[in-house]
């Protein structure tokens, strides 16, 4: 009797057992896809949610997100030598959550010119390190310059904290000049983790920079293309350098070995020359701008095309395409003279940023990007030579900045970590502007 008690609790509790794994499966793989929902993969969803014979509602959310998120916080705090510097997905502007700023950035109205350097020819290139610590220049005249911030900031603020810091109040701010392209320098990028800076030309190369050695004047690697290159973008590891040309195909280069792959798909192509190019801060992702007025989102890992924005500014050419840090939101603008914000899981136009280019069409293109803090969104506006801005929340205007060039500027650039933007224009010249400290005056 006792025995045949037992084979019936075992069984019992067989039972329990299974119902609880079967339950807590079906609750994980019903955030999964509802995660997938909230990204946008709906089909992928809908095909995995059959297979897994998921029969519980999986509505949009980015439940799993937030998760992964508070317990790579979790894992910072309780290990301090995992690094502050990592971007979490959670961080960056969120409209789920809030829809007014509530950060302390300044507008950038209150931003001044520190520094000037000028090239030989038109600069029409730029870009800051990860760290904000440098930036990289490039100009028709063939020749890129890097320049020091902490030496601009010092020789335009005269009694800085930055200045006393480094003792250095007579140190030129260029500390490496590089020739070893024929043409024109079209855009320039530093590795994300390496003393490394890479370079595309007219002159149809890409080369990658050593700029570790002081006397560096000529490449360390070069990787023939057979057009001329329009943009670049290094995978967040460094591993990978994702190479748009004035052919509509997206190149994807091995950095260690130069070997090319390009997507097996040729419906994933664009049908002009690729004008940006840009990953996600997690990788997971990579977006791509043509002049066939496309934006076309790219799965990081497969290389597939994934999402197509057809006609995202009204079939006006693309001029540039940025993430943002949660990687939630694409913002672009186009020869439109709109900024926009693109909203990924919905696959929708979420804010218009109105007002710039009072002509309309623009003749270059500019490029739209985020300041630091992500509090606003800033575009140069054309005919003007004035800087846009507007919170990146609402879309409110703010103050216009007179950015005191001579002719169009080519390209606008915020630095990732304080407030500092570079200018290049046609003018030869590029401009560094800084927020100076309020304990700063003019000398």
């Amino acid at each position: 009797m006792a025995n045949r008690e037992t084979k019936v609790g075992v069984r019992e509790r067989d039972l329990l057992y299974k119902f609880m794994i079967s339950h807590i499966v079906s609750h994980v793989l019903s955030i999964v896809f509802s995660q997938l929902f909230y990204d946008g993969h709906q089909n992928l969803a809908i095909n995995l949610s059959t297979a897994a014979k998921v029969t519980d509602a999986c509505p949009p959310s980015d439940r799993l997100l937030n998760l992964v998120s508070n317990a790579l916080k979790s894992e910072e705090a309780d290990n301090p030598s995992v690094s502050g510097d990592a971007i979490h997905p959670g961080s960056g502007i969120d409209l789920d959550f809030e829809t007014e700023r509530t950060g302390s950035s300044v507008q950038t109205s209150q931003y001044e010119t520190v520094y000037v350097t000028s090239h030989k020819g038109p600069c029409r290139a730029g870009a800051f390190s990860p760290d904000g610590q440098l930036v990289a220049t490039g100009s028709v005249d063939a020749s890129i310059k890097i320049l020091d911030v902490e030496r601009m900031i010092a020789k335009g603020c005269p009694g800085s904290d930055i200045q006393e810091a480094s003792g250095q109040t007579d140190t030129h701010p260029v500390i490496r000049t590089l020739y070893d392209h024929m043409e024109e320098v079209s855009c320039v990028q530093f590795h994300p983790t390496e003393l490394l800076l890479v370079s595309g030309s007219h002159d149809m190369t890409v080369k990658l920079y050593d700029y570790a050695k002081p006397s560096v004047k000529r490449a360390l690697k070069s990787i023939q293309e057979a057009h001329i290159v329009r943009c670049l973008a290094f995978h967040p590891s460094g591993d990978y350098l994702l190479v748009g040309t004035q052919h509509p195909t997206l190149r994807l280069y091995d950095v260690n070995t130069a070997q090319c792959f390009v997507s097996a798909i040729p419906s994933d192509q664009h049908s002009g020359p690729i004008t940006q190019v840009n990953y996600s801060p997690n990788a997971s992702l990579y977006v791509t701008s043509s002049k066939d007025g496309d934006i076309r989102l790219w799965d990081g890992v497969s290389n597939r095309c994934i999402n197509i924005f057809p006609r995202a500014h009204d079939g006006y050419e693309i001029s540039s395409v940025v993430f943002s840090r949660n990687a939630k939101y694409v913002l672009s603008s186009g020869k439109d003279s709109l900024v926009k914000l693109w909203e990924l899981s919905m696959s929708r136009c979420l804010i218009a940023y109105t007002g710039a280019g009072a002509s309309g069409k623009q003749t270059h293109r500019a490029q739209a990007c985020f300041n630091h803090t992500e509090d606003y969104v800033l575009f140069p506006d054309e005919k003007s030579t004035s800087l846009c801005c507007w919170d990146s929340r609402n879309a409110e205007r703010q103050q216009l900045l007179s950015l005191g060039h001579n002719n169009a500027i080519r390209q606008f650039c915020h630095s990732l970590t304080q407030p500092a933007f570079l200018t290049c224009s046609d003018d030869y010249r590029a401009r560094f502007w800084y927020r100076r400290p309020d304990n700063v005056n003019l000398p």
